[in-house]
């Protein structure tokens, strides 16, 4: 009897042993599966938005301009500060002059293109007196348009002016 008994405490050992190495091998497996499963859902990696993605998000209005350094946003005509510039991603684009028109008035629509890796945009027309339609990019992101040539203004030589346009 003493032997069966001791016989039965065993099993009676090795099965609760064998029942936690079993809930332990259990509880591993479901650790790995659900580590597996969180690692792999990360977001996608997409590309960072391209100069055309962001100059193309929606139309631009003037916010500022500096000549030389110096704020000169006083100094732009009203006509000017109210326009709004539209690119289009097929290279196209217009200007809508709003209620403050501009005599003669601003071109209506151009075409425009990167060049130089990016770092310039060329518009087909001028949109500034006395300037070109060539412009290097300072600053283009998902909220502001910043842009810079040298040009001169009868009667004073010539200088860098930097234009900032926003969303």
């Amino acid at each position: 009897m003493v032997f069966t008994t001791l016989k039965v405490q065993n099993i009676d050992y090795f099965s609760k042993l064998k029942f936690r190495t079993m809930n332990k091998l259990a509880f591993f497996a479901i650790l790995c599966f659900t580590a597996l499963t969180f690692s792999s859902c990360d977001k996608e990696d997409n590309p960072p938005p391209s100069n055309t993605d962001y100059i193309t998000k929606s139309s631009w209005k003037f916010s500022s301009a500096k000549a030389g350094g110096t704020d000169v946003t006083g100094q732009v005509p009203a006509c000017f500060k109210d326009n709004t510039m539209l690119f289009v991603a097929n290279g196209t684009g217009t200007i809508n002059e709003n209620t403050t028109i501009c005599s003669p008035a601003s071109p209506s629509s151009f075409t425009w293109v990167f060049q130089n890796n990016g770092t310039e945009i060329n518009l087909s027309t001028p949109i500034v007196s006395g300037g070109s339609g060539v412009f290097t990019i300072v600053l283009l992101n998902d909220v502001s348009l910043v842009v810079s040539q040298t040009m001169t203004i009868a009667p004073f030589p010539a200088t860098t002016v930097e234009l900032t346009f926003i969303h």
